[in-house]
């Protein structure tokens, strides 16, 4: 049976799927392709059922629950940091008084920042070109996600909010949820459970081959150094990676409830995982 997984060009999703992608786990008869997408083509895709397993934001999932269920890792969560808003030196330092440059309407960055301030002026574009849009005067401030975190200040930017942050105060300490792994349901349960364990092995052959595991993602940093690279790595790839554990689900069920609460999404939601 041949598999799609789908996911990000990003160092960090690399990262994750580099012991498939090396071919050092063994998928048996299973036949596993890899399709690299940016984070909103690949949730818009998810609304067709495109890919059998695929990265989608926490955000979009709020839509695609009939269609697809969690995996129990592969989560990508900022804890204590995340996705933020940048602007100038010049720039107002009230959100209220600018127009933001967004990465998509469903992605997590976008839903975490509705929760922070309603109602605020937005643009969206393609999330590889905000920060130069922010520099460039194209626009007052811009929510960056991915490698964008670590080097906005080359481009002497300053950072009005980090939304990972602002959440592990408001929650007490829980991660922001922001991106995970969803596979098709139409798979039934045990092909379910089979890719799950292939994926998980991926991810935890990478954690234990770090440094060839970042050579590999090295290639998806566009523009980060190794040691850049294997910093961004580390923020996003770890032990809520390989295992939501408790304190994982538990952050994902707040952000569902967070978001109806304010009527962010357009219904509750139950984080329901392919265990």
């Amino acid at each position: 049976m041949k598999i799609t997984v789908a996911h990000s060009p990003d160092s960090d999703d690399a990262f994750m799927f580099y012991g498939l992608a090396s071919g050092a786990i063994d998928t048996g008869d299973l036949e596993v392709d890899q399709v690299l997408a940016d984070i909103e083509s690949l949730n818009q895709a998810a609304f067709e059922g495109r890919y059998e397993v695929t990265a989608v934001s926490f955000h979009a999932y709020a839509y695609l629950g009939d269609r697809y269920a969690l995996l129990p890792h592969g989560a990508s969560m900022g804890d204590g940091y995340g996705p933020m808003v940048v602007t100038r030196a010049d720039a107002p330092s009230q959100l209220e008084d600018v127009e933001v440059a967004i990465p998509g309407m469903l992605t997590s960055a976008w839903l975490a920042l509705q929760m922070y301030r309603p109602g605020l002026r937005h643009r969206v574009m393609p999330f590889d070109e905000i920060l130069e849009a922010v520099r460039d005067r194209k626009v007052d401030a811009g929510l960056l996600i991915h490698e964008g975190q670590l080097t906005y200040e080359d481009a002497g930017l300053r950072q009005l909010i980090d939304l990972g942050a602002w959440w592990k105060e408001k929650t007490g300490g829980l991660p922001l949820p922001l991106g995970g792994n969803v596979i098709r349901r139409d798979l039934g349960p045990e092909r379910m459970t089979r890719v799950s364990r292939l994926l998980r092995d991926s991810i935890a052959y990478a954690l234990e081959h770090r440094a060839e595991a970042v050579e590999y993602a090295l290639q998806f940093g566009r523009g980060l150094d190794r040691e850049r690279t294997d910093t961004f790595v580390g923020m996003y790839v770890n032990d809520l990676t390989l295992d939501y554990g408790e304190r994982g689900r538990t952050a994902v069920q707040r952000f569902f409830d967070e978001a109806w609460a304010l009527r962010a999404i357009p219904r509750p939601v139950e984080a329901d995982f392919a265990d």
